[in-house]
């Protein structure tokens, strides 16, 4: 066996003969660092069987079988792929009694089509997508191209018995293939310029800005965007390294800013893509990654309708991922590269793990990466962690001791590249949200101790203290490669007064500031923001509000933990549960429209609605005109977050900031629900309820009201 990080096993298929059944799936279970459902085991007990009987049938024993293969950046994995006698096949396994026929031939044709648009290795290969399947069928009689204009075959379906005889059939139509190179199995990940041009297509007539904010000042975005093509075309020409920080506030077009540049940078004024001048858009966000990706995908799926084009969403959707992808995939690629274990706390390639490149050397294909979200990469010590337990690519990827936060890894990620690149880092002020994210300071941390050559390009806004807790200034006075711009700043025009003030508000009524009042009063008839104790009393307000298909929704904390009794759900986690939320129309009880599941500051940040209801609930409340900070323990009882130690100041201040978050998703207004809570007392006089007494509610009530908040 052939120890690659690429798949769970890999080997020559006369040594995979060789080798028992127990000793392959022995090899499987601990490249899976034993993460696996039973049900999943089990079904790789029937592959290896399967692929055995198969490849024993073979006359040539020369190729080479990969079970679990994962495709480059894209975070999908095929059951088997065959490299055999230069053709790809790519093999999907169903199992049980269900007919699930469809979408399995839909499955293996997607993975076939993601090698022939990702993988560089396989792009001018034939890719024979085949469906196993627990069914009774008939072994195809006629070998035919799918309808796309490459080398992937029409997706067939088979017993496992006929397998042997598909293959024959293949070989007969297509017998002098050259070989396919050795080191196919980490082949980089290369976007094909058609899946570049699709890409383009589905932006050029996208709609993203309903689900982020279409407030944003054109004449500052497009300035940003003007400075930050500058510096990569200087970095170009000069074959140097260079990172802009973009700041601004919530509702400026940070995210379109990002879409812009990956998009002006591929194709530079020009109907093409220009040869080798990618950008990719990063987010470590799961749900904003795949709500964007889906709007854009029916866009172009509706599109394609409306002009008599024959087209199916799966489509639309790959062509998305080339510029559009996350964050976690990029990095784990890149982790593959390094050599394992990490000695001397020196990151290395490894040679037999990765292809150089002329230009790209060991760095990925793109010269410019836009991270979304830049200040929720990982600290060195979560990452280290992820990586000690085995990552996302279990055993195969256990890096123990690895020596660098998120940020230094991806500048190091980029800095592997031998001519140039430039890393956008667009960055939401004090919106740390999970304990290991790292803020803003661990960008220039890497920055100063390791990466002196880079150029940094900053937002002067950028030292104020929602960033990086005010300590920018400090940590870049002895660095001589800094330079400040305004341009980098997303301000909002007047036309666009609400969201600069609203932003203002929030920070002020978080902080305690006197000018909160004065800040509301300002906004109220231009931005109705409105308190109740009622939940049904909000709904019926927001139901009053929105208009034609303005999007609505129930928001909480996910410390929130009470609030079944108000008959409201907190939507599971789980990116599918996101794009329902956010794309379903009203007719679907899984639209946020419905008002009946809430979600959290993570399943909404980078992301918004037209009007919200803020749900506040019990776990940060004002007392004595400061925030404390409580989590609900063993279903029974809030405890309160006290003593100051480093971790606790870190868990309140991402409590903090999902507040921040909840109250800054609304375009054109909220209302904010603070609920009464129980009473308590029966008549018989037992406490009934005592998660949710009054004197949890009130603090919190009484000071917004204290602001000047409207009661509903």
């Amino acid at each position: 066996m052939i120890n690659n990080s690429r798949c769970l096993y890999n080997n020559s298929i006369a040594e995979f003969l060789h080798e028992s059944d127990s000793l392959v799936f022995s090899a499987i279970c601990d490249g899976d660092n034993g993460k696996t459902p039973s049900t999943t085991r089990e079904s790789w007990k029937e592959e290896i069987s399967v692929m055995k009987d198969a490849l024993s049938g073979l006359a040539d024993k020369n190729g080479t079988i990969i079970f679990e293969y994962n495709i480059p950046r894209l975070g999908k994995r095929i059951d088997v792929v065959l490299l055999y006698r230069g053709i790809v096949f790519c093999i999907e396994f169903k199992t049980g009694n269900t007919d699930r026929t469809e979408a399995g031939l839909d499955q293996v044709l997607d993975y076939a089509l993601d090698l022939q648009n990702f993988h560089k290795l396989s792009c001018d290969r034939v890719i024979v997508p085949i469906l196993i399947n627990p069914k009774p069928v008939d072994i195809p009689k006629e070998i035919i191209k799918s309808g796309y204009d490459d080398n992937v075959i029409n997706p067939m379906v088979i017993n496992k018995q006929d397998l042997c005889n598909l293959i024959g059939l293949i070989l007969e139509k297509y017998p002098n293939e050259t070989s396919i190179e050795n080191n196919w199995i980490i082949s980089p990940y290369s976007p094909t310029p058609t899946i570049i041009e699709a890409a383009r297509s589905l932006y050029v007539n996208h709609s993203v800005e309903n689900i982020t904010r279409h407030e944003a000042d054109k004449v500052a975005t497009d300035r940003t965007i003007a400075y930050i093509l500058e510096v990569i075309r200087q970095s170009k020409e000069q074959r140097k390294k260079s990172i802009c920080f973009v700041t601004g506030v919530p509702g400026a077009g940070k995210t379109l800013v990002g879409l812009d540049v990956a998009i002006k940078q591929t194709y530079q004024g020009g109907k093409e893509p220009v040869k080798d001048e990618g950008a990719v858009y990063l987010s470590g966000n799961g749900p904003l990654v795949a709500v964007l990706t889906e709007a854009l995908a029916q866009d172009n799926y509706a599109n394609c309708l409306e002009r008599g084009e024959k087209k199916k969403i799966t489509d639309s959707r790959r062509e998305v991922k080339k510029s559009i992808q996350m964050i976690h995939n990029y990095r784990d690629n890149m982790l593959q590269k390094i050599k394992n274990p990490v000695e001397n706390g020196q990151l290395e390639i490894d040679p037999e793990k990765a292809i150089k490149l002329k230009n790209t050397g060991y760095g990925e294909v793109e010269h410019v990466a836009i991270f979304d979200e830049a200040q929720r990469s990982w600290t060195k010590k979560r990452l280290a962690e992820y990586l000690k337990r085995g990552g996302t690519y279990g055993n195969k990827l256990k890096v123990p001791n690895f020596p660098l936060s998120e940020a230094s890894f991806l500048i190091w990620s980029l800095d592997q590249r031998e001519d140039w690149a430039t890393i956008i880092c667009l960055v939401g002020g004090g919106q740390e949200i999970n304990t290991g994210e790292a803020g803003i300071s661990e960008w220039i941390s890497a920055l100063n101790e390791k990466y002196t050559h880079w150029d940094i390009h900053i937002s002067p806004k950028l030292t104020e203290k929602e960033y990086a807790e005010g300590k920018v200034n400090e940590l870049l006075k002895r660095n001589s490669n800094v330079t400040y711009s305004d341009d980098l700043h997303l301000s909002v025009s007047l036309r666009s007064f609400r969201a600069e003030k609203l932003s203002a508000f929030v920070h002020a009524l978080l902080t305690f500031d006197s000018s909160a009042k004065d800040l509301y009063s300002e906004i109220k008839s231009k931005y109705p923001i409105v308190l109740t104790r009622d939940i049904e009393k909000a709904r019926r307000w927001i139901r009053n509000h929105a208009r034609g298909n303005e999007r609505t929704g129930v928001l909480v904390s996910k410390e929130s933990a009470r609030f079944k009794p108000l008959a409201v759900h907190i939507l599971p986690s789980g990116d599918d549960n996101a794009v329902h939320w956010f794309l379903e129309d009203r007719f679907d009880v899984r639209s946020s429209n419905y008002l009946e599941d809430a979600a959290t500051e993570i399943q909404v940040q980078g992301l918004e609605l037209d009007y919200t209801c803020l749900l506040w609930d019990a776990d940060m409340r004002c007392e004595n005109n400061e925030w404390h900070f409580y989590r609900f323990n063993n279903m029974t009882e809030w405890r309160e977050l006290g003593e100051d130690t480093d971790s606790k100041l870190e868990q309140r201040r991402y409590m903090l900031n999902a507040y921040r978050v909840l109250l800054t998703r609304a375009r054109e207004g909220m209302i904010i629900c603070v609920p009464n809570g129980n009473p308590n007392k029966s008549a018989t006089g037992f406490w009934e309820d005592a998660t949710r007494l009054p004197e949890f509610y009130e603090g919190t009530y009484q000071y917004l009201k204290s602001i000047g908040l409207i009661e509903i």
